[in-house]
């Protein structure tokens, strides 16, 4: 198969490594009896353990270092992978951190806290605000210190950071070839939408047949917008930033929400059960929050029988697993 075309002409700052590992799941697929199951291990990424905001990172950094930032700002859960791996780079990049995370202080540090303050991040502590609310208090008084804050949006998903995943698809094809067409459907977390967005964008730009299938993993809205309506705004953005010709509409949107269970982090026997499946079958971590709800989802969706034996179901690990060592004792006896 032919290379695509690149065709950005975004900043951006190299902090991954890539083409990250693509791979079968032969004893979950054999385990489960349905059609075949790979994965796509954007866990490992690099940057601070890993994950899928380091694609998106790789542009806004490179948008932040242009217009001579010294500092960047994001919001998110307390032990949000994205915070992390914002830390990670804004060290790489030579830039102040902070993080507006929401509930309080723990007594103690670990998971994705601990390696948030051992990259350098000042934490700010939000109570119930965990999207970032509070950004626009820090960033002002950011300023009044003589910084050059910039903001990255929670989970980095605005139109520069979908960019990142539209040239996921990219490599994708460029890593697979032809054997890319046997894959019939990719699944992964969908929360702030970036991801999502992106997949949908680079499946269109590279002629990827594949269906794009998102689990919602949280029973809330993005902003005032649900959570469809702001996948649709966001490749819409990012089509705009690109100066291509595209359109997309509900029909080009999968977005499961089934499977948000007890709400945001609360980890339930589905997601248990995912998680142990995949560590003990295939030695592959997942984490509790978004693609051990994932899968779960896509667990539930095979034994449904949602999909036929002779599919080929692509999932995307878009990594977390720090977080598994916050929550030891809702995941093993």
């Amino acid at each position: 198969m032919k290379a695509p075309a690149r065709r950005l002409v975004l900043h951006r700052r190299a902090l991954g490594f890539f083409p990250t590992p693509f791979m079968p799941l032969p004893a979950l697929s054999r385990h489960l009896g349905g059609p075949a199951i790979v994965i796509k291990r954007d866990d490992q990424t690099g940057l601070a353990l890993g994950g899928n905001k380091t694609r998106k990172l790789e542009y806004l950094m490179g948008d932040a270092m242009a217009r001579g930032a010294d500092v960047v700002v994001t919001g998110g859960a307390a032990q949000s992978n994205h915070c992390r791996q914002t830390a990670a780079a804004a060290a790489a990049c030579g830039m102040g951190c902070h993080l507006a995370l929401g509930g309080e202080a723990p007594e103690a540090m670990n998971g994705n806290l601990l390696l948030d303050r051992l990259l350098g991040a000042e934490l700010h502590w939000c109570g119930e605000h965990r999207k970032g609310e509070d950004i626009p208090e820090i960033c002002r008084q950011l300023g009044e210190r003589g910084l050059t804050p910039y903001v990255i949006p929670y989970g980095g998903s605005n139109a520069t950071g979908t960019v990142g995943y539209a040239e996921a698809m990219r490599e994708l094809v460029l890593q697979l070839g032809s054997e890319v067409n046997a894959i019939t459907h990719m699944v992964f977390a969908s929360s702030s939408g970036g991801t999502h967005a992106g997949l949908l964008l680079g499946r269109r730009m590279y002629g990827v047949a594949a269906e794009v299938v998102g689990i919602c993993i949280d029973k809330g809205e993005t902003g005032e917008v649900p959570l469809g309506d702001h996948i649709l705004q966001l490749a819409g953005q990012a089509v705009d930033r690109l100066g291509l010709n595209q359109a997309f509409s509900r029909a080009d949107l999968i977005l499961l929400d089934e499977y948000t269970g007890g709400g945001y982090g609360v980890i339930g026997d589905a997601e248990r059960e995912a998680i142990s499946l995949c560590a003990r079958l295939e030695g592959i971590l997942l984490d509790p929050v978004y693609t051990g709800r994932a899968m779960a989802g896509l667990i539930d969706l095979i034994r449904r029988r949602e999909f036929s034996a002779g599919d080929t179901i692509l999932f995307w690990h878009t990594g977390g697993s720090p977080a598994l060592f916050a929550s030891p004792g809702d995941l093993v006896g």
